[in-house]
């Protein structure tokens, strides 16, 4: 099947400005251009893809002014990546027993979504054509929604874990699936291409057997494992390459046995949710899936041609208005025939009301194959590409209308404001040494939730031993605390030994957490002072500690009063500790 070259055929065939042959005068362009979109999109409230997709028209090679390049297909291809990535982190947040507790929306909700709207477009676009291959073909591609712009919607806007959100990844991961069955139907409908492939099809599940299985023994055993050797010997650029490594495997594998690649870039973070490196593997990723996921949004919006716009805007948008409205018209009772409430349904249905990013592929693929026209070639792409600029929009009203349902059906009430102030949150522990399973040990006696970091394995084996939650991560990476919500936490307590990693993180938390209480262990009174200065809400020398508490003991073994020697030594901790360091100081100049 051929994937490239479809759109560069149609570029070769414009009249062509002067294009830009200096790489970095390129990048500058779409770089400054990516960056007002999405700071002005963003600030008016449409988000940062709508602003994406709005940078790629204008530096796409179909407008007016200079592009960055006219082989829009080869960079789309690239940034398909970033798709598998996403797809990887989403499936580190996604245990297998949460997969099969949705397996009734992911079957049955998923299953009736394809086929009642691709039947429902079949029949609007055989209206236009004699040709049922055509329609058909059509009809089930744009049936299928946008995984790219959707699950990042979604991550965005802080849903993916929502009634709603759950729902709609069923139906996406759903369609994932039927992307199989769809390009085996491109050369079934086609009169110039084999209908057999020569493989059996018993040779075929067999194939898929053994890639899954290699899958789930790469995953749970052989990843982990490397992992693990590489966290004792503090190897963070090699951690990241087998992370990478394991992603593209899995997606490369899955290619291979016929299925997509964001499916085995998915089932690999699924296997690895369960392992205690799930933090840092994300934090790792996070960052080049952002930009992967950026690219993409641009090569989508460069791929929309102005000029089709402008020769045939009536037709153009009224197909794909028509594409939405049926999209919307049958999932909206579907979603309410599930069991989901007006708002989740309303939610559900605007975010999948676009097509997806597969219609290149497919169309792609069935021009090639003579399935269809080069005019229905272009104007399906068109389609696809303004359904996707128009998501952005649908689901904000989407949003409107839900939050309207939800008002009339369950009138806010003195009870649910209640609920969520008394919701308890978590404390987050920085280091799960001596003092981390001392403080964990007495949040556990206490009742109150926490989750501890350290970057050593034999650590953490020894606090999963004794029953605590404790993960493979490095507390002063900034990824790493976007991806444990560290905002949503009550507390974080950091007692770590190592001076500079403990500044470097309470710097970061008072920078971008500014209320978060943040309790640190310092060496010393010197360190105590830097770690206050950099936003320590609390610093605790651990020498002086350890003199208190003998010089406490020894007060009440000579006949003081246990209450007068509490107050002392709370005075003294009140006052900074004042009097031992004037002390020090004394020591230190005699």
């Amino acid at each position: 099947m051929t994937q490239t070259g479809i759109i560069s055929y149609w570029n070769r065939k414009l009249e062509e400005p002067v294009h830009l042959d200096s790489f970095i005068f390129s990048a500058l362009l779409l770089l400054t251009v990516t960056s007002v979109a999405v700071a002005l999109f963003r600030h008016i409230g449409l988000g940062s893809v709508l602003g994406l997709l709005v940078a790629g028209i204008v530096v796409g090679p179909y407008s007016p002014g200079p592009y960055v390049t006219a082989h829009v297909d080869d960079v789309r291809h690239f940034t398909e990546l970033g798709v598998v990535l996403l797809l990887f982190v989403i499936g580190l947040e996604m245990k297998p027993s949460r997969l099969w507790s949705m397996r009734r929306y992911l079957f049955g909700l998923g299953s009736l979504q394809i086929l009642l709207t691709g039947l429902a477009i079949t029949l609007y676009v055989s209206l236009g054509t004699d040709s049922w291959k055509t329609a058909l073909l059509i009809g089930l591609t744009l049936s299928l929604s946008s995984t790219a712009f959707v699950m990042q919607l979604l991550q965005e806007r802080g849903e993916l874990a929502s009634k709603h959100g759950t729902g709609t990844f069923a139906i996406l991961l759903m369609q994932d699936l039927a992307v199989v069955p769809l390009l085996a139907l491109v050369p079934l409908l086609s009169e110039t291409a084999a209908i057999a492939s020569g493989i059996p099809l018993w040779n075929q599940l067999l194939i898929l057997a053994g890639m899954f299985a290699l899958l789930g023994v790469f995953g749970l055993k052989v990843v982990p494992a490397a992992l693990e050797w590489l966290a004792r010997h503090d190897n963070r650029e090699a951690f990241l390459m087998v992370v990478l490594l394991a992603v593209f495997l899995a997606a490369w594998a899955m290619h291979q046995a016929g299925l997509s690649m964001a499916l085995g870039a998915f089932i690999m973070g699924m296997l690895l949710s369960g392992s205690t490196y799930n933090m840092q593997i994300r934090a790792l990723v996070e960052p080049y899936k952002g930009l992967l996921m950026s690219l993409f949004f641009v090569a989508v919006g460069m791929s929309i041609n102005l000029d089709e716009l402008t020769s045939r805007p009536l037709e153009f948008v009224g197909h794909t208005l028509v594409l939405i409205g049926i999209k919307l018209a049958i999932l909206l009772p579907l979603a309410l025939a599930f069991g989901y409430t007006w708002g989740n349904s309303v939610r559900i249905t605007f975010l999948l009301a676009q097509s997806g990013e597969f219609g290149f592929v497919l169309f792609g693929s069935a021009l090639v194959l003579n399935v269809i026209s080069e005019a229905t070639f272009i104007m399906a792409i068109a389609v696809i590409s303004l359904s996707m600029l128009m998501t952005p929009l649908l689901v904000k009203l989407g949003d409107k209308i839900a939050r309207k349902a939800d008002h009339k059906l369950n009138p806010p009430s003195d009870s649910s404001s209640k609920i969520v102030a008394i919701e308890e949150r978590s404390v987050i522990i920085g280091g799960y040494g001596r003092v981390g399973h001392t403080v964990a040990t007495l949040l556990e006696a206490s009742g109150i939730p926490f989750v501890a970091f350290d970057t050593n394995p034999i650590h953490i084996k020894r606090g999963q031993e004794s029953g605590h939650t404790v993960q493979y991560g490095d507390i002063s990476d900034p990824d790493l605390l976007v991806s444990a919500h560290v905002e949503r936490a009550s507390l974080v307590v950091l007692t770590i030994d190592q001076s500079r990693t403990v500044l470097k993180t309470v710097s970061h938390l008072r920078n971008i957490y500014p209320k978060l209480p943040v309790i640190a262990r310092a060496r010393d009174l010197e360190a105590c002072a830097h770690l206050l200065k950099a936003g320590a809400t609390q610093a605790y020398p651990e020498a002086v500690e350890a003199s208190l508490r003998l010089g406490a003991e020894a007060l009440k073994m000579v006949g003081a009063g246990d209450d007068n020697v509490e107050l002392l030594m709370q005075g003294v901790r009140d006052r900074g500790y004042q009097l031992v360091r004037e002390n020090t100081k004394h020591d230190h100049s005699s």
